[in-house]
């Protein structure tokens, strides 16, 4: 494949990631999405979901890993390649190679909790039993603004709702 085809197709996945990252923004979710791509066709796709289920692992890489294994009804994606907007943490970097995906292409690195290299690379560890490839940066911009503007947007609403209780008190006094 052409590094210009690898590309296109990277940035066609990465804004579906986006695209999914949006849905759980809606959610009221930290906004990020995923996809898992086998043979140029997506067979996961997921997004935050941990708030609204109160499930801890209900990252979007885990949600597109379950829905990539009941595709091809195996829990080994050998071969796929995820797609995901920000760098994955431990415990999805944990299942990533766990299901032995092969590649994994993120958009905005996470430098407090990033397992891809920003933090630690879990991928690339001499324990690791599989090795991922790793790639960042694909339409990093992109996947930060969201991210910014979402954790900006949520500061606001913050700050808002503690404005609104000191008045509220100063009312009931």
């Amino acid at each position: 494949m052409s590094v210009e085809k690898e590309n296109k197709d990277a940035n066609f996945y990465m804004q579906r990631a986006m695209e999914l990252a949006a849905i759980a923004e809606e959610e009221g979710e930290v906004p990020v999405g995923a996809v898992i791509v086998l043979d140029g066709e997506i067979i996961g796709e997921g997004w935050n979901r941990s708030i609204g289920s109160h499930d801890a692992t209900a990252h979007a890489e885990m949600m597109a890993i379950k829905q990539a294994g009941q595709k091809v009804e195996n829990y080994r994606l050998i071969d796929a390649t995820l797609y995901v907007t920000l760098e994955p943490c431990p415990m999805c970097a944990g299942a990533i190679v766990h299901s032995r995906i092969k590649k994994v292409i993120f958009g905005a690195s996470d430098m407090k909790t990033g397992a891809s290299g920003s933090v630690i690379n879990l991928f690339t560890s001499a324990t690791a039993f599989h090795f991922v490839e790793c790639e960042s940066g694909v339409m990093e911009e992109e996947c930060r603004a969201q991210l910014q503007a979402f954790f900006k947007r949520r500061r606001k609403e913050k700050k808002e709702e503690r404005k609104q209780q000191r008045t509220e008190e100063l009312k009931n006094k």
